[in-house]
């Protein structure tokens, strides 16, 4: 029997690795990790951005690093994600994983020179998100479209999203989510928690109107319920202007971003609720993550969150919705939600089984 080809594979579209920024560089991370614990044979490079980045080690784990020297993200990411996938093919990549759709307009040109295998993620159907606006929003769609055409394998991290793909483009998308037991792993500091209230419902994400942020603070202004909500908010006008809203209110802790896993595992330990008000996207990464926690879940009533869960944690679309479940949610129930999201984490999203859907496309 002939020896299986060895192929190179890039992965492209990220800050890099270690993870530091959000769910596509945790997504790298572990892809590497998967590769150097099962001994996969194919070559891997991460491509990453050299901007901000103090030291350039040339390799990670299993994988080489090669540097950009764009942004890998805001307009920047444009070139950014051009110039990686140039590079990719010109140094002998034949396997390109796409993670995200912003350099995707060099897609055509380089099937016309390339026999590389392209797979693209196209995260979440960018240009429906509100913080996009005019031209941005145009090229958005645009790219989208480019990348679904000329890539080879398309990948949706969510049912729904692979749903829009196959009405709008009649592509037959992959779908594969986000592992979240990396979240489970770090020991826990209790120092991160010595202040926070017991007991509390934990808001954890990027301070961002689509995340219905303003939505749940009015909900639990009132409650009797703590709040706890951890974010970016010197980061925009809308955070700042929220966090100087419910500054000193007697229930509700306006939290700055917490980025050591050990503090973050702490006060996640600590939440007997989780409020989750994405609304755009697809399969959210804290939300996966979370949901190994345990405990009961109530988030925004979208179809990504809806999927993600299996329809089976608690929804809300308004303020006045979710004050009336917090308010009437019982032990029992809490008990029993919890669980399920638990057991729902742990048959669909480890990395276990995530890297082993990609490498069955990288490896094809």
């Amino acid at each position: 029997m002939p020896d299986r080809v060895k192929h190179k594979a890039a992965i492209l579209g990220t800050v890099g690795v270690p993870a530091n920024y959000g769910g596509f560089e945790t997504l790298a991370e572990n892809l590497v990790s998967y590769h150097e614990e099962t001994g996969k044979t194919l070559d891997l490079t991460v491509y990453c951005s050299s901007k901000g980045a103090a030291l350039q080690p040339a390799r990670y784990r299993s994988a080489a690093l090669q540097y950009v020297g764009f942004d890998a993200n805001g307009v920047q990411s444009i070139p950014y994600d051009i110039v990686g996938l140039l590079d990719a093919v010109r140094k002998g990549h034949d396997r390109l994983l796409l993670l995200g759709v912003s350099g995707a307009l060099i897609l055509p040109l380089l099937k016309l020179f390339s026999r590389a295998r392209v797979i693209t993620n196209v995260d979440g159907i960018e240009w429906k998100r509100e913080k996009w606006k005019g031209l941005a929003k145009h090229y958005l769609r645009f790219a989208e479209m480019i990348a679904v055409k000329a890539s080879d394998e398309v990948i949706a991290d969510n049912q729904a999203i692979a749903d829009y793909l196959k009405e709008a483009y009649d592509c037959e998308a992959h779908v594969i989510p986000y592992g979240g037991d990396h979240a489970v792993e770090a020991d826990p500091d209790p120092r991160a928690v010595a202040d926070l209230p017991a007991g509390y419902a934990l808001g954890l994400c990027r301070i961002e109107p689509e995340n219905n942020i303003a939505m749940i603070l009015e909900a639990f202004d009132g409650l009797g319920m703590p709040l706890v909500f951890v974010g970016n908010w010197d980061k925009s006008r809308y955070g700042r202007e929220l966090k100087h809203e419910y500054a000193g209110h007697p229930t509700i802790t306006i939290h700055d971003p917490v980025y050591d896993p050990r503090g973050l595992r702490a006060i996640r330990d600590g939440a007997s609720l989780y409020l989750h008000g994405h609304s755009a996207g697809g399969t959210n990464p804290a939300l996966v993550e979370m949901m190994h926690f345990g405990i009961p879940i109530a988030a925004h009533g979208c179809a990504f969150n809806r999927y993600t869960t299996e329809d089976r944690a608690l929804y809300f679309n308004s303020a006045e919705e979710l004050r009336t479940l917090v308010s009437q949610m019982t032990a029992a129930e809490a008990k029993a939600i919890g669980e399920t999201m638990c057991e729902i984490s742990s048959r669909r999203y480890t990395w276990a089984t995530i890297g082993r859907a990609y490498f069955e496309l990288l490896e094809a």
